[in-house]
């Protein structure tokens, strides 16, 4: 390779390395799994589902106020403005080659302002169908925008949509 090359090439892995140093530097530690290889990373678009509902945290006994309760997610998982799978109450994953996921929270950290959703890091704790997810062991829920309920709910029963957009990771282990 002459070295008229070999300048542009380092810069441009030099500029690479930053980049993936800064993103992971920028993931809380508790929600990054120890170990595992990215298997595939969507953006998603969708909206949080609440329900109003008598607050669960009261007792009993106590007269209970009405508060938004979260229902479920429903979400398409977007690659290059491409849909590539769905995400849906469970919480589950789709991929349009039939593999699918369900996970659990394992770890939780704040979103960046009280309107965006945590981010999260769940276990795989089941798999579907055989492709892309087939192997995936964690998933990391990162850089979330939106998707909190915000003011009363006055009826019961109620439903309240709340737009989310959020980057899913998914992880193999690595043993």
């Amino acid at each position: 390779m002459n070295s008229f090359l070999k300048v542009p090439l380092t810069a441009t892995c030099l500029v690479a390395t930053w980049l993936a140093v800064k993103v992971s530097a920028q993931i809380p530690a508790a929600l990054v799994a120890r170990d595992g290889a990215v298997i595939a990373t969507f953006h998603a678009e969708g909206a949080q589902i609440y329900q109003c509902k008598p607050d669960s945290e009261k007792y009993p006994s106590e007269p209970r106020a009405l508060a938004w309760q979260f229902r479920e997610p429903v979400a398409t998982l977007i690659v290059d403005g491409k849909s590539f799978g769905r995400h849906y109450a469970g919480p589950n994953w789709d991929h349009i080659d039939g593999s699918g996921v369900k996970g659990r929270v394992a770890s939780t950290a704040s979103g960046a302002s009280a309107n965006d959703l945590a981010w999260l890091r769940l276990d795989i704790i089941e798999h579907r169908g055989s492709g892309v997810l087939s192997e995936a062991a964690t998933i990391e829920r990162i850089n979330t925008k939106g998707g909190m309920a915000q003011g009363a709910c006055e009826t019961a029963g109620a439903y309240l949509s709340v737009p989310y957009s959020a980057d899913y990771v998914f992880r193999r282990n690595n043993s």
